[in-house]
């Protein structure tokens, strides 16, 4: 049994802040900038991410200050600021003619971050088995109960917040600040390249995330972590193997359909 002092850390690990905004549905009305406590170039840097990576603007789509200005409902100077933001991130790319446009996912910057996954998400999920509470368990289980309903609906943007969500949620349980820390401006990454392939990978997702949650909830470190390795190693074939069309997809629109069932 835990002693107390280990219980007591258990339970009063906090939660870190979020990567940026809460995934909610992009929409101009709702998305209007200069009403929340943070610069406006972080506000608009913040609901630009957002977009790209829900893939409400999708890849190969020019993103000129002009239209970026009227979404937001802002000047362009903070838009030109947040531009250079997400092309240095790899969010967006200058070309010749065209101006900024949504970058296409690159298989060797994949591969370079499903490389850094590897690592970390079996780390995060051994430690989690070993650490998390029954009631974090519980909240898990709820992520996976949602995660089933937005798959037969269809509901691909859900599907993906979800996905972000669980898997933040696991290195939150690992308490490791280093962890949590260096997966956010992963998960940024993760969560665009999943969303782009939502369609194919959803229902496969879901069972690997049973798998995880279940050697989470046994408090098996070496079936969590075991679990881990699978799903990203199953992650990056889909996403390798699915890159272009997946693209395709969302650049033609189709953020829409029914979720793969398996």
């Amino acid at each position: 049994m835990a002693d107390a002092s280990s219980k007591a850390r258990r339970t009063a690990r906090a939660k870190p802040p979020a990567p940026d905004e809460p995934a909610g549905r992009p929409g101009l009305a709702d998305s209007r900038i200069g009403q929340r406590h943070l610069s406006l170039r972080d506000q608009v840097l913040a609901e630009l991410r957002r977009r790209i990576v829900d893939a409400h603007y999708r890849p190969g789509e020019r993103l000129t200050e002009e239209r970026l200005a009227e979404d937001f409902g802002v000047s362009r100077n903070p838009v030109r600021e947040a531009l250079r933001v997400v092309e240095a991130e790899g969010f967006v790319e200058v070309q010749p003619r065209r101006g900024a446009v949504v970058a296409t996912p690159a298989e060797d910057a994949m591969r370079d971050m499903f490389a850094v996954r590897a690592l970390l998400e079996p780390l995060a999920a051994r430690v989690a088995a070993e650490r998390a509470t029954d009631e974090d368990l519980a909240g898990l289980r709820t992520l996976l109960d949602q995660a089933r309903a937005a798959t037969e609906d269809g509901d691909l943007a859900r599907v993906a917040e979800l996905n972000t969500a669980l898997h933040s949620r696991v290195f939150e349980l690992s308490g490791n600040r280093w962890l949590v820390q260096f997966s956010v401006a992963m998960y940024r990454h993760v969560h665009w390249v999943f969303r782009l392939g939502a369609e194919a990978r959803a229902g496969h997702s879901w069972e690997e995330h049973v798998r995880l949650v279940e050697a989470l909830e046994a408090h098996d470190g070496d079936a969590a972590e075991l679990a881990a390795v699978e799903h990203v190693r199953a992650a990056q074939t889909a996403a390798i193997d699915g890159a272009s069309d997946a693209v395709a997809v969302a650049a033609a629109g189709g953020r829409t359909g029914r979720a793969a069932r398996h």
